[in-house]
């Protein structure tokens, strides 16, 4: 018998082709990166070379405040180095003494020893904690006056060396404070300084040079301020001088914007010197913290040409300030030191004609310059 054909429907197969699932893999990325692009924040606008110029100025000022910062830590650690020194010199001349004592109550103790006194004298004597033993009346009485007199000694001096190195000790922390604060005040003027240099390297030639232009437009209007000033005080002599010729009586001024009699002669001459050797100092480096020869910082360069004087001033301008008799801009006269910015960072030396001498900021020398180009804070006579 023929066999049957089979009624079955052939089985379909369907193929999933590899073009389909790299189209769809592609598109999956092409959506992504479309958001992506989409929710990504727009790259910060340049800035202009004002707010560029603005910036490195406040970093400089800031970097000149932990100059201050610094220069104060330093100060303050040197003074507590010397201090810990004398202290632990003064702890181990006490021990010495206190040495010299124990052995002067050791041969006591031996002598009654081989005397045949009785055992507990010499165990006072020789204790590390005579206390308990110096409160026995009956051992005290079995005692000579001499003998009484160096116990009582002997007490006071290990008060007084426990009293120094406990001193000592505390110094020592006071020291390791300041330490910290002189490292890390250093620290702060470096990162404000390499912040700073960080923006001026982002600049192009052009951009460079136009920051130039703003500065020497700055530094004109500083001066213009300052030939008004003179201009003013002029004014105000010629008028005072007019007068006093009306009157028939004499004055006399003093050199500079600022007026004065003879008996102003003692400042007048160490303001010369002073004057002198800040002078001398000019195209020599800023470089934070430097006192000279070499360099100076701003408060730096006003210490040592004061000291040139004789007169020694303070290391910060925050201790500067407070130094000598305050004047106001109107009446400075050379030598005075003018003291800029609200917290006091930056000083000069005036030299008359509203013109100073300053170390005015990193990558720039000691010279002449307005004193209009900062604002200023108040003015000193030190002397």
């Amino acid at each position: 018998m023929p066999a049957l054909a089979s009624h079955r429907k052939p089985r379909t197969r369907v193929r999933t082709t590899p073009a389909v699932g790299l189209t769809t893999a592609a598109l999956a990325s092409v959506t992504l990166l479309s958001t992506q692009s989409a929710t990504a924040a727009p790259a910060e606008p340049k800035p202009s070379i004002q707010e560029v110029q603005k910036k490195v100025d406040d970093l400089y000022r800031q970097a000149g405040t932990a100059t201050q910062q610094y220069n104060k830590a330093k100060t303050a650690s040197a003074e507590q180095r010397s201090k810990v020194d004398a202290l632990l010199e003064a702890a181990a001349k006490r021990a010495d003494k206190l040495n010299e004592t124990r052995r002067e109550l050791g041969n006591y103790a031996a002598a009654q020893y081989r005397g045949g006194s009785i055992a507990p004298t010499a165990t006072f004597f020789l204790a590390d904690d005579p206390q308990s033993y110096f409160d026995q009346d009956q051992l005290m009485a079995r005692m000579t006056s001499r003998q009484q007199k160096a116990v009582a000694d002997f007490r006071t001096q290990q008060k007084e060396a426990a009293a120094k190195r406990a001193e000592a000790t505390k110094s020592l922390e006071t020291l390791t404070e300041s330490q910290a604060s002189l490292r890390t005040s250093k620290q702060q003027v470096q990162t404000k300084l390499t912040e700073a240099r960080s923006l001026l390297s982002k600049l192009t030639a052009e951009e460079k040079a136009r920051l130039a232009e703003l500065e020497r437009k700055k530094e004109a209007e500083a001066e213009r301020k300052a030939e008004e000033l003179a201009r003013q005080q002029a004014d105000k002599e010629k008028a005072a001088a007019d007068e006093a010729t009306k009157t028939g009586t004499g004055t006399g001024t003093g050199s500079g914007t600022g007026s004065g009699t003879g008996s102003d002669s003692g400042y007048a001459s160490k303001a010369e010197k002073v004057l002198a050797f800040a002078r001398a100092q000019i195209g020599k480096p800023y470089v934070w913290g430097a006192t000279g020869p070499s360099s100076y910082d701003c408060s730096g360069l006003t210490q040592a040409a004061w000291k040139a004087a004789g007169v020694d001033l303070p290391r910060t301008t925050w201790d500067q300030v407070e130094v000598g008799t305050r004047v106001a801009t109107a009446d400075l006269r050379p030598g005075d030191l003018v003291f800029f910015y609200d917290d006091i960072s930056h000083v000069g030396i005036y030299k008359g004609d509203s013109m100073m001498i300053h170390a005015p900021k990193p990558g720039a020398n000691v010279r002449e310059e307005s004193i209009y180009y900062m604002p200023i804070y108040g003015s000193v006579r030190p002397a």
